[in-house]
């Protein structure tokens, strides 16, 4: 049974994609490989077969190794809920609410459900690929760490160290960080890999160079920038793609909290939908649909489009024909209040809601986490239409009455056979809202929804086909660029010891 960690010189420095390709590099060869995150912040969450939460990096990977995801694949997420404080998951459930502080203290105890997480996997597994969480130089975090070199130490596992060229500073990245860990620390770092090269490789070659030189560290591999590449994101925003022919223009508000924005990447991929996510201090821009995501502080995050005159807007938008859909959060705020006395996400209190569909929703401290399947029940389409199935699943912490759910966006198939109706959609047909993420995902339900939304006619985009290739394509990129001995003794290796003396 093997291991191997990857470790970052910063946040976003490929370390997701790191482990993803290499996820799929083995699996392709046989290899049964598991991806492991001890720490993920993340708004960016999944839900897993065993009712579990963790983040959708780690469901990504999973996906990569041809499995399942489960909730030992990330033992401890934390989703910021305010710049001091974060609702502190444990192995897929919910402990509570953490100010940073508290949590900081709380580590030395989800350190033994880290260790309890990975243990379960490196029996079930031959491989196990571990990913680090933004730097391991932070010294203000070293203490109680379980996110890198802390996990790594502990479980006597090889690192690999990945930063990403095309921000600049590359080798100052990788020196500095080498140089800010222990002697231990640094003994186990087998190698460096470069990511998002572009150019000639022979004009980086001296610094290669010098870098495997002055470090005794091999450069293992230099990847290439990939074009076009998409992958789920673990928490930032994807880059806007702006299509001047676009058949169909949305607008996305970047909420503060906002969470779970994958919800839009089958729309960001369409080629025939320009997708915006705009600014909540900038005005609206002449639109056809308007969705408000998900948000792990659903009050904090309506005042604050309360604040910045998005009711108005909202309000001519409608006038002027346009749609307007509810994810999750966005389900709760186009309400009449949301309630949260209790204190679930922030201190006790409520909002007034957006007031477009008559119902009322109440924060209690169950989470709803399930993935789902059942069919749109779309406003004025036909009733045969109702057999358009849809898949996603459910994350969130309200419960939600009143009389608009009479008129259901959805309904969702029940263990006992059973139907039950999710979401509503307004008596004009303007106005829809579900709880269900991955809304767009699958191509019959998008066509349905694009349909219903006034695009008629257009292609549609199957996300899960369009995931499957990129993984392969990270694959590909991995086993032309890494160094192809280097990845043979790994594969080779039955512990760590020996992949040590291999790298060496």
């Amino acid at each position: 049974m093997s291991v191997l960690m990857v470790q970052g010189t910063t946040s976003d420095a490929g370390k997701s994609t790191l482990v993803a390709a290499l996820a799929r590099y083995f699996a392709r060869r046989g290899v049964r490989v598991a991806p492991f995150k001890p720490q993920n912040m993340a708004l960016n969450s999944a839900v897993t077969t065993d009712a579990g939460e963790i983040g959708r990096a780690q469901a990504l990977q999973a996906q990569a190794c041809g499995i399942e995801p489960h909730s030992d694949m990330n033992p401890v997420l934390l989703k910021p809920a305010s710049d001091t404080g974060a609702q502190v998951i444990i192995q897929g459930r919910v402990l509570g609410n953490m100010q940073a502080l508290d949590y900081h203290h709380y580590k030395s105890t989800a350190h033994n459900a880290v260790l309890d997480s990975f243990e379960r996997l490196k029996n079930q597994y031959e491989l196990v690929l571990v990913e680090g969480a933004g730097s391991p130089a932070e010294i203000n975090l070293r203490e109680n760490d379980i996110a890198n070199m802390g996990f790594a130490e502990a479980v006597d596992c090889p690192v690999v160290l990945i930063a990403d060229i095309d921000r600049g500073g590359v080798f100052a990245h990788l020196v500095g960080t080498l140089e800010l860990l222990s002697p231990s620390e640094r003994e186990r770092v087998v190698g460096f890999v470069i990511n998002r090269f572009r150019g000639d490789l022979q004009l980086l070659q001296p610094g290669l160079d010098w870098l495997e030189e002055y470090t005794g560290k091999p450069v293992l591999g230099v990847l290439p920038y990939l074009h076009d590449l998409y992958l789920d994101a673990e928490d930032a925003i994807s880059a806007q793609q702006v299509r001047a022919d676009a058949k169909l223009k949305v607008v996305v508000p970047i909420l503060p909290r906002i969470s779970n924005h994958t919800d839009f990447d089958a729309l960001r991929l369409h080629p025939d939908i320009d997708l915006q996510f705009l600014s909540v201090r900038d005005s609206i821009p002449s639109c056809d649909w308007i969705i408000l995501p998900g948000s792990k502080n659903v009050r904090a995050d309506l005042a604050y489009l309360k604040e910045n005159d998005w009711p108005t807007q909202l309000d001519r938008h409608l006038r002027y024909g346009g749609k307007l859909i509810g994810i999750c959060g966005g389900l709760q705020m186009l309400g009449k209040e949301v309630q949260d006395p209790e204190g679930i996400e922030d201190t006790p209190g409520s909002e007034q809601g957006l007031g477009y569909l008559n119902y009322t929703t109440r924060l209690q401290p169950v989470k709803a986490l399930e993935n789902v399947s059942g069919f749109l029940s779309l406003k004025n389409q036909e009733k045969e239409k109702m057999d358009i199935p849809i898949q996603g699943y459910e994350i969130h912490c309200g419960i939600t009455e009143g009389p608009a759910l009479e008129t259901p966006a959805l309904y969702l198939d029940e263990e006992d056979g059973n139907l039950r109706p999710d979401g509503a959609i307004s008596a004009d047909g303007q106005v829809l809202a579900t709880y269900i993420h991955g809304l767009f995902d699958s191509p019959q339900a998008q066509n349905a929804l694009l349909a219903w939304g006034g695009l008629k006619g257009g292609s549609s985009l199957d996300l899960n086909a369009h995931r499957q290739k990129q993984l392969d394509r990270l694959a590909d990129s991995i086993a032309e660029h890494m160094q192809g001995t280097w990845l043979k003794q790994f594969e080779r290796a039955q512990n760590t010891t020996a992949l040590r003396e291999e790298s060496q």
